[in-house]
């Protein structure tokens, strides 16, 4: 059976240094497999975040080769296996251990968001009468599995640390599902300009490059918000509109 290198980071708190160590490749073998035959073989105190293994859990997001992915979705055979295979933890988040990141600042943003708000019921048995492609808007979003590898790119977050200012890209479609939803009539747009940093996003599209799940991220989710935020705030007619009647934002 055919080896390959694997260098593995090992270390605390963004202290440490690759580990090199060989590990048997089969077919249809994945990066995840072969980290953990290291960690069974070589490695016991390796440590390593993972549940599902079938790509739907999220947790065992890294750095493949320098590439934000999912490990147990990244074939071996998919790589060039003649130059050592290196496999590192998210650079975005602060590490606990080896390859494990503390992701706690995702849902402590997703906690900055309002929550469902919605309409009261339109029949009077207390339910809603809702149309199915109202529902399909937003239901793209929902496909999300938090691997966080979309806030891990993002250079909001990854390069200059905004982490008290943008909510980043995971938590933006989660504000966009509840903006899209048919019985939701909450309004998060002041929210989103002045304290999630939508303004922020210049919509490179990273995100929705590394999304395992090809969540159109920027397309269907931020531009529409950003386009509710510039409706809202610096359109002149609806300017002029609220100047009028007395109101403002």
């Amino acid at each position: 059976m055919p080896t390959a290198t694997f260098k593995i980071w090992r270390g605390q708190g963004g202290v440490g240094a690759f580990e090199e160590h060989e590990a048997e490749v089969s077919e249809g073998m994945v990066v995840l497999d072969a980290v953990l035959q290291i960690q069974a073989s070589e490695a016991n105190d390796l440590a390593v975040r993972w549940n599902c293994k079938a790509g739907k859990c999220g947790s065992c997001s890294a750095e493949v080769n320098g590439k934000p992915r999912l490990m147990c979705m990244t074939r071996c055979s998919d790589i060039d296996l003649t130059e050592p295979v290196t496999v590192e933890p998210m650079k975005a988040f602060p590490q606990i251990k080896d390859l494990v990141t503390d992701v706690s600042y995702n849902y402590e943003a997703k906690l900055r968001v309002k929550p469902f708000n919605p309409r009261p019921p339109d029949n009077e048995d207390g339910t809603w009468t809702v149309y199915q492609e109202d529902i399909d808007r937003g239901q793209e979003f929902r496909k999300c599995i938090e691997c966080f590898l979309c806030q891990n790119v993002c250079h909001v977050l990854r390069e200059h640390q905004k982490f008290d200012e943008f909510i980043g890209p995971r938590v933006l479609i989660h504000s966009a599902y509840l903006a899209m939803h048919p019985l939701d009539v909450e309004d998060r747009t002041r929210d989103l300009k002045e304290d999630q940093g939508i303004g922020y996003c210049n919509i490179t599209k990273c995100c929705t490059a590394v999304c395992p799940e090809s969540i159109k991220i920027t397309d269907n989710g931020i531009i529409p918000l950003k386009e509710r935020v510039a409706d809202g705030f610096y359109d002149p007619v609806a300017k002029l509109f609220r100047r009028l009647v007395g109101k403002s934002r």
